[in-house]
């Protein structure tokens, strides 16, 4: 906890003086309380038994004091999971029990180089940036990806925004099974030899309703890292796309190209280097019809690529970084069937917002593998050379949220079907367990 101490003296002293000259300090404080209840039948996992269940408890307290240049912040979050055994996939990203996430003090910086307004943040913070299929703060999942290290935005006069980053990304602890089973307590660690940094540039309207984004990402690796396997990777890409709005098309593309270098096992006996050479696209269409409950249909497409020939030299399977998954794949969770490796999915989806208390949608898509020599990523199945084909199956999936107090206590349900298709049936490590289903409730309360 030593470094939280030195970011409090730190701000507690450029604080101090600010205020004597400008407006008194502001203490604001808000938070979370939540809890999802998940069972699933038809497990998909190999070597696990059919059924499952987890009760996940997620609470989040806010403490943030402002001044007129300055914001000292401190978050702290306790994720916990119960009813759980030997067979559950519980994980970090269920558990991570009193971790203060966030500990910053930011400054306000004007009209560095040139802006309309800028602001340096320096400890450990969260951070949602553009789609957030990269990089972002998970809200479905129970914990969150966490950083430590500087954030620079920059906010120019045609309302472009540069964002620069260096960190630490936090490794949630502990790891050990058990211990997660235990809900046990731990405080997350940085590593010097683990870090992550990006530059990402937000420019609306290039042409009339058009917005883009255009970004490089890097990830540094070393051995010092559990499981490591010394990724060196760059994912420069971009963004394209037009907000929702009724009685007009809207769109979504997006995608990258992924470069460096990654050991070719996690042995730290085994030396060899692959080169990378990967890919990741998702594409979306809809319109949105002026019409009661204002429906949005969208067509959809993601792609990342995957690798089924290790031993060539060139590793092609795309690594996801730090993108939550959700809001494209489905609720993880217990389930997480799908993710940003070694896919190819088409979908539709039709999203309903009866009023302001409300909304739904329901969605189906078709899931192949992008190698089908390759592994089914989040399952860990595997058709050696190919040979149970690369039809995964289908998914159709369901959510409603209601707000029972407005902006304050909000109940939300949902679920997903994961009907199997060649690979999941005939792959020689697949499960022998039926089609997947999936449900959750989950009820929050906002202050």
């Amino acid at each position: 906890m030593l470094r939280y101490v030195y970011v409090a003296v730190i701000a507690g002293s450029l604080i101090a003086p600010a205020s004597a000259d400008d407006a008194p300090a502001t203490i604001a404080a808000s938070g979370s309380v939540r809890a999802t209840y998940e069972t699933l039948s038809g497990q998909f996992r190999p070597n696990r038994g059919p059924n499952d269940q987890l009760l996940s408890l997620r609470t989040t307290l806010l403490l943030q004091a402002r001044t007129e240049r300055f914001r000292l912040g401190f978050e702290l979050i306790d994720s916990r999971a119960y009813l759980g055994d030997e067979d559950t996939p519980i994980s970090t990203g269920e558990v991570n029990t009193l971790e203060p996430v966030q500990a910053f003090i930011a400054f306000d910086t004007g009209s560095a180089f040139n802006a309309r307004s800028s602001e340096l943040l320096l400890g450990r913070f969260t951070q949602n940036i553009g789609s957030r299929r990269l990089m972002g703060r998970n809200n479905f999942r129970n914990t969150t990806n966490a950083f430590t290290g500087a954030r620079f935005v920059w906010n120019g006069e045609a309302n472009d925004r540069l964002t620069v980053l260096w960190t630490f990304p936090q490794i949630r602890q502990p790891s050990n099974r058990q211990d997660l089973l235990d809900n046990a307590f731990a405080f997350d660690a940085e590593r010097a030899d683990f870090n992550f940094s990006a530059l990402y540039y937000e420019r609306p309207s290039i042409a009339p309703g058009i917005n883009a984004d255009f970004f490089v990402f890097r990830l540094f690796e070393g051995e010092d890292v559990p499981n490591s396997r010394n990724r060196r990777l760059w994912t420069p890409g971009m963004r394209i796309y037009r907000r929702p709005a009724t009685s007009a098309w809207d769109f979504d593309i997006e995608g990258g190209w992924q470069f460096g270098k990654i050991r070719a096992s996690n042995n730290p006996a085994d030396p060899r280097d692959l080169d990378v050479s990967a890919q990741y696209l998702h594409a979306e269409l809809g319109y949105t019809f002026d019409a009661p409950w204002r429906p949005r249909l969208m067509a959809e497409y993601e792609f990342a690529s995957g690798d089924g020939d290790p031993q060539s030299g060139t590793w092609t399977r795309f690594d996801t970084l730090f993108g939550p998954r959700r809001f494209d794949f489905g609720p993880t969770g217990i389930y997480g069937a799908l993710s940003r490796v070694n896919i190819s999915s088409p979908g539709v989806r039709l999203t309903v917002t009866p009023d302001e208390r409300w909304d739904a949608f329901i969605s189906y898509r078709g899931v192949w593998l992008a190698d089908a020599a390759d592994r089914f990523d989040r399952a860990g199945v595997i058709g050696p050379s190919g040979q149970s084909g690369r039809f995964v199956g289908q998914q159709i999936e369901w959510r409603t949220r209601y707000w029972l107090v407005p902006q304050s206590v909000r109940l939300e349900a949902g679920g997903a079907a994961l009907i199997r298709g060649t690979f999941l049936k005939e792959a020689p490590n697949a499960a022998q367990h039926g089609d997947t289903h999936y449900g959750y409730l989950s009820i929050s309360y906002d202050f």
